[in-house]
């Protein structure tokens, strides 16, 4: 399993200094690019050919704060290895019931057809997700400085890992239904968020 912190010489932490990754991406895509190894023999062009995939792999998880909070949590898991099939996150139980009187209001404005007073129901409704995705995500970075605490005092993460997989599903969750608010609208999906289903 490839970790994905150690092809950059990081340490295991959700606070990362955005602009020193870049740059040692670059240096690192400089050093690995298969274009400079084409005249080596065929085995070390493999070789440089892997490195730089790897290397890009590596750049998109760490990037950004969400696909970084998931890729650590995966490899904390043992889940970041490619054999292993990602699970499902689980939205929790509360927000699930929550959910349910969107659901509701979704299946009858379909059924109804979308009148105006129903489209601007539905309108604020997605507005209201959306802000509440984009609190969700504020509160996981907002964590990072606790995990990277957590992690430099070597003290249990059990709990900490737990919000963050909860957050992370809620985060999914909002998602889904953001999306499917937006179809039903006949909108764009919101494109803000890189990954469109968890």
């Amino acid at each position: 399993m490839s970790d994905y912190f150690e092809v950059f010489g990081l340490p295991r932490k959700l606070q990362i200094d955005g602009e020193a990754l870049r740059q040692r991406f670059y240096e690192l895509s400089r050093r690995h690019h298969p274009d400079f190894h084409q005249l080596a023999a065929q085995a070390e062009q493999a070789d440089a050919l892997a490195q730089s995939a790897l290397v890009n792999r590596a750049y998109r998880a760490l990037r950004d704060p969400m696909p970084r909070v998931e890729y650590l949590i995966a490899l904390v898991e043992g889940r970041a290895d490619a054999d292993v099939p990602p699970t499902k996150p689980v939205a929790p139980r509360a927000l699930l019931m929550e959910m349910l009187e969107v659901q509701e209001a979704l299946e009858e404005a379909r059924t109804a057809g979308l009148d105006d007073e129903a489209r601007d129901r539905l309108r604020a409704e997605r507005q209201r997700l959306v802000d509440r995705r984009a609190a969700t995500e504020a509160d996981i970075v907002r964590r990072g400085a606790e995990w990277d605490a957590a992690v430099d005092q070597a003290v249990e993460r059990g709990p900490l890992l737990a919000w963050f997989k909860e957050a992370l599903a809620t985060r999914a969750y909002l998602r889904t239904v953001i999306d499917d608010l937006g179809q039903a609208l006949g909108e764009e999906p919101d494109v803000h968020v890189a990954h469109r289903r968890h």
